[in-house]
């Protein structure tokens, strides 16, 4: 759990801020070409998501600025892929992480298992609760384009945990010694409301102070606020716990604070705390040497998007220019009355006599437009293909079929997720791991009326570390065919049973049962452990003994009544018997 420290003024905190505002400013020169490069990407496919310069108070936010985009396939191109790794990764309808503690997982039958299969349902319930899941969508769209993606996981007292993305432009990462991103500074703004509900009216600089206490429009007012999160190295230095893995740290940017008032003033801190696991994920879509940016199907897509907008731009203008040409006009119409309306009419003096009519195309355009098109829908479908999108646009290649099956749909899904492999790789070690690691520490802290959020762990495995791994739709499909294949032989075995009940002798109905309901990730609780069929099947046995005792003694019981009320005159067996006798 994230922890709030005092925030003063003190030598301690005057080290961390020169230590964090340094630290922004070399992060800032290493982004310099990513950003660059960022504004193009923005510029011909998203240009919303992107700030190019953080600049409080501006007035022209909502203006237009997708001058740059004619065409739209680079954009919905994008999307689909977001989408498509966004329901082939992390799909809100199905159980795409899962728990183990050593070799046991969710899916067998021990404490442990059932421990496991609880857990995760109560975190499939605060992801779905939360605005994980929108958070997410905007991340893949963010790798997507820009090659890097951003989330923050906070604790949250309502929906236990709440994501927010830094767009680009904003953010800035570093990597670790073993090339993995630890570090994360970030500028954005806040107004002078926000700032004061955040962290505090006694935290904010003497300006934020004057500004919230005048009220009325000058709560609207913005500032420049920085954040850094980063490993908590050198803790007795700046003042961090050293239990606390992380710090976190928030300041005004060029704000400051003075406790001696007039012109001496001493820069203090907005807040820092200290988290016990990573507090953000920034995975990846590709990467080359030790780049802490990413490289995405965005860049590759670029120089075929440029092309798309010229010849889009070209092709309009050559439709303009065969629909309306520029015209020559007689000398006799200028500064006269002239209609070039369908069915006006100009009136010109001489025009028979000089065999010639008054208007006239400069030149005549005959552009081939056909060709034109061909042309463009092949970079179109370029893009599209860069983009990935005959992977996952799945669906809609069946169009024609009317045959087609769930599995084949899921078997096409998952050939889609093994055509990026590497990609999934990397977001199961950069998102996935961490989000839910996250997820888990926060759960694992919180309580709901004094009472633990998560249940208390079996004591055989207190202590010991819980992987994450992810379930992917190709091990879906895969488990869906190995059950399909334990189904079947159930059921030959049955038809076998029918004919010779020895037959299913050869077959271990508990293991099949249990296997198949490990293969389709059912909860444990579905099938019952080897001591409570134990229990279960010596209840049965020596109620089924009970049973034949009882049986056997009725049939006793009714033979002696038989035999007292048989007649021992006539012709009958027993008679003869006793005669013989």
């Amino acid at each position: 759990m994230a922890q709030a420290l005092t925030n003063g003024l003190d030598e301690v905190d005057l080290k961390l801020r020169r230590h964090v505002e340094g630290r922004l400013m070399g992060l800032r020169v290493n982004r310099y070409s990513w950003w660059v490069h960022y504004r193009e990407l923005a510029d011909y496919i998203i240009p919303r998501r992107y700030k190019w310069l953080i600049t409080p108070n501006q007035m022209a936010r909502g203006s237009p600025i997708n001058q740059h985009i004619l065409d739209s396939t680079g954009s919905l191109a994008a999307r689909n892929c977001a989408s498509g790794i966004m329901f082939g990764v992390t799909d809100p309808s199905r159980n795409w992480f899962s728990l183990k503690v050593n070799r046991i997982d969710s899916t067998q039958v021990s404490p442990v298992s059932l421990w496991l299969a609880e857990v995760e349902r109560l975190m499939r319930m605060v992801l779905q609760n939360s605005n994980f899941y929108n958070s997410i969508a905007v991340l893949y769209l963010d790798l997507v384009i820009f090659g890097t993606g951003v989330m923050i996981i906070y604790e949250d007292f309502e929906d236990v945990i709440r994501c927010f993305n830094p767009c680009p432009g904003e953010y800035y990462i570093d990597n670790s010694g073993a090339f993995r991103v630890d570090t994360l500074y970030r500028e954005f703004t806040l107004t002078t409301a926000q700032c004061v509900q955040q962290f505090g009216l006694d935290n904010c600089s003497p300006a934020v102070r004057r500004l919230y206490e005048s009220g009325g429009s000058s709560l609207t007012r913005e500032l420049v606020v920085a954040h850094a999160i980063e490993p908590n190295g050198e803790p007795e230095l700046y003042g961090m716990p050293d239990h606390f893995g992380w710090r976190e740290v928030y300041w005004e940017w060029g704000g400051s604070a003075s406790p001696q008032g007039g012109s001496s003033y001493a820069p203090g801190l907005l807040r820092k705390r200290g988290f016990y696991e990573c507090p953000f994920a920034a995975p990846r879509w590709d990467l080359v040497a030790n780049d802490a940016y990413g490289r995405s199907p965005g860049m590759d897509a670029l120089p075929d998007i440029k092309q798309l907008q010229l010849e889009t731009r070209r092709k309009a203008q050559a439709i303009d220019k065969m629909v309306n040409p520029p015209m020559v006009a007689d000398v006799q119409l200028k500064n006269q009355p002239a209609s070039l309306l369908p069915g006006g009419i100009t009136y010109i003096a001489g025009l028979l006599n000089q065999g010639r009519p008054g208007f006239a195309p400069v030149y005549h355009v005959i552009p081939p437009i056909k060709e034109m098109m061909e042309d463009i829908k092949e970079v179109q479908e370029r893009i599209k293909e860069t983009f990935y999108n005959h992977l996952f646009m799945v669906i809609s290649q069946y169009e024609t079929r009317s045959n087609v099956t769930a599995a084949e749909i899921d078997a096409r899904r998952a050939e889609a997720m093994v055509m990026i492999g590497p990609v999934l790789e990397r977001l199961n070690e950069e998102l996935l791991s961490v989000a839910i690691d996250r997820v888990f520490g926060i759960m694992s802290r919180a309580a709901v009326n004094g009472i633990p959020f998560l249940p208390p762990p079996p004591p055989d495995i207190a202590g010991q570390n819980i992987d994450v791994e992810y379930v992917s739709m190709l091990e879906i499909a895969q488990n869906a065919s190995a059950a399909s294949g334990i189904e079947r032989l159930f059921g030959l075995a049955s038809q076998v049973a029918a004919i010779d009940p020895a037959a299913t002798d050869n077959i271990d109905f508990d293991y099949g049962f249990d296997d198949y309901s490990a293969l389709l990730r059912n909860n444990p609780k579905l099938i019952r452990s080897q001591e409570q069929l134990a229990v279960i099947r010596q209840r049965r046995e020596a109620q089924q003994e009970q049973q034949a005792r009882q049986q056997q003694a009725l049939a006793a019981a009714k033979a002696g009544k038989d035999l007292s009320g048989a007649s021992l005159k006539g012709d009958n067996a027993l008679g003869a018997l006793l005669g013989a006798q």
